[in-house]
């Protein structure tokens, strides 16, 4: 640790860590033979430089030979005098003086990454500094939780800018790992290979939700978004909970399900969940409007349904740094299978950013689940809300430009799903016998025709595969009970649900 006497007060001061020595040999290596720049050009940057004038020399020869032309000490000294800077960088001698200051171009490697540590160590240090500033009330706009999440996210930040991730993976590699995966659909019925959904036609359709895929399920209000989301949530659970019991009857799953309600609350979405799986109408069990059988039932279901692996969030207004740092927490001590998230535009982005419009906010959410779902390698499921230009029109099917803010939610997303119901907007257009200026036979038949139009779409749904990066699109039909706000796969020949 470098530190400096102060005869002032008698103590030691801690300079920020930094290895000139490291610099000046790594400098010397790259002047004396430049192809010992491709084994730092990767994670290196003039920036990890704590020496400027070291900076500036590596950006002069990452210029020079990025463009195929040599750098060395002659190339090198008639830019910096052409540019005016020659005697910035200290002069001639200097340059010179790097060349004998190389031990060994092998070497190189390994003088980049110490330049690069004692960079993040001086990083480390700005961040404590920031955070102490902040608790001392510097930043007066930040509260105590909001400090916690800016400092998760300089943290988080400083880690994905490190330099030492990502590179090549060998095509074998890459290769071993696709056939492991049609190994898993082989031997799971159905030909999932991802998680299952617990909707037939639905893992038919995609094989299942696949790791580092974010999914986004959109619609109007009123679609069922949150109750579509519940059901794929729980047959998520039974699937992780069935292979846990394969080999142990009481075996605990190895992940579990992270649902981020920012709508609703933690008991409403229980209630929701135990109103589907008992088939006992939320209402009433709200209102208290049910009797003894119907309680009895609903405490056997929720027996069955406690060992679940579900974990529910509900704190509202949650910023991207915090559902990361709760995702990540999650998968290290319970294991992390699905996250979903009820709904994105109720999110806010990463503490300390100040996007410029709502565009660029719902942008950085989405591009933050996106790496999220990359960086723990699980799906991600966001629920979305839909523009009201759906109603303008006479077909209500949603497509992909009634996304709201579209382009980057269309972009970051690998499926995009809409939950549509036509029976909810046929409800709104019963004919009224007033409308038909007393033309009784008119009115019958527009009756009729609605009638026979409300009995086809009863209890039918439809989810709506926009786009899919890795397989088809297309419309799947699902039944719905909206009494018990319950999806189900849809039995086409008896238009019942399929267990």
């Amino acid at each position: 640790m470098n530190t400096i006497d102060s005869p002032l007060f008698g103590l030691s001061q801690r300079l920020p860590p930094s290895n000139v020595q490291a610099e000046q040999a790594l400098l010397g290596a790259l002047l004396a033979n430049n192809k010992a720049y491709e084994r730092v050009s990767e994670f290196l940057a003039p920036e990890h430089f704590a020496d400027p004038i070291h900076g500036r020399i590596y950006q002069a020869i990452s210029r020079r030979v990025e463009a195929g032309q040599l750098a060395d000490p002659v190339t090198l000294k008639a830019e910096f005098e052409h540019a005016g800077i020659l005697e910035e960088v200290g002069g001639t001698a200097y340059l010179v003086q790097l060349l004998t200051a190389m031990v060994g171009i092998i070497n190189a490697g390994e003088y980049g990454r110490a330049v690069l540590d004692t960079w993040m160590r001086r990083q480390l240090i700005d961040i404590g500094e920031t955070v102490v500033n902040n608790a001392f009330g510097a930043d007066a706009e930040l509260d105590g939780p909001l400090q916690i999440e800016a400092a998760e996210q300089s943290l988080f930040d400083l880690a994905a800018d490190n330099g030492t991730g990502g590179g090549f993976i060998a095509f074998e590699q890459a290769l071993t790992e696709a056939i492991l995966g049609a190994e898993r659909a082989f031997r799971r019925s159905g030909a999932v290979s991802g998680l299952t959904s617990g909707l037939r036609d639905l893992d038919s359709k995609m094989g299942g939700m696949h790791p580092s895929d974010l999914l986004i399920l959109a619609g109007r209000p009123g679609m069922g978004k949150t109750a579509l989301a519940t059901k794929i949530a729980f047959g998520a659970a039974k699937a992780l909970q069935a292979e846990a019991r394969v080999k142990d009857p009481n075996g605990i799953p190895k992940s579990s399900i992270a649902i981020f309600s920012l709508e609703m609350s933690a008991e409403q979405l229980a209630t929701r969940l135990l109103s589907e799986e008992a088939r006992i109408s939320g209402d009433r069990i709200r209102r208290g409007d049910i009797g003894q059988k119907d309680f009895d039932k609903f405490v056997q279901v929720s027996r069955e349904i406690a060992s679940l692996p579900i974990q529910i969030d509900d704190t509202p207004a949650i910023t991207m740094s915090a559902l990361r740092t709760r995702c990540r927490r999650l998968k290290r001590t319970k294991g992390l299978a699905l996250v979903i998230v009820d709904y994105l535009q109720l999110m806010r982005p990463a503490a300390g950013t100040k996007p410029e419009s709502r565009v660029l906010e719902i942008s950085m959410i989405t591009q933050g689940l996106k790496a999220l779902a990359k960086e723990l390698a699980v799906p991600v499921l966001a629920l979305s809300q839909l523009s009201r230009q759906v109603e303008s029109r006479d077909d209500k099917r949603p497509q992909l430009s009634d996304l709201r803010e579209s382009g980057s939610i269309e972009q970051d997303a690998d499926a995009v799903m809409f939950v549509y119901r036509d029976e909810y907007y046929l409800e709104q257009k019963i004919p009224k016998e007033i409308a038909y200026e007393g033309n009784g036979d008119k009115f019958h038949a527009a009756m009729e025709e609605w009638q026979q139009r409300m009995a086809k779409a009863h209890n039918r749904a439809d989810l709506i595969i926009a786009k899919q990066r890795h397989g088809p699109t297309g419309s799947i039909p699902l039944l719905f009970e909206g009494e018990f706000t319950r999806f189900g796969d849809l039995d086409l020949a008896h238009s019942e649900y399929v267990e």
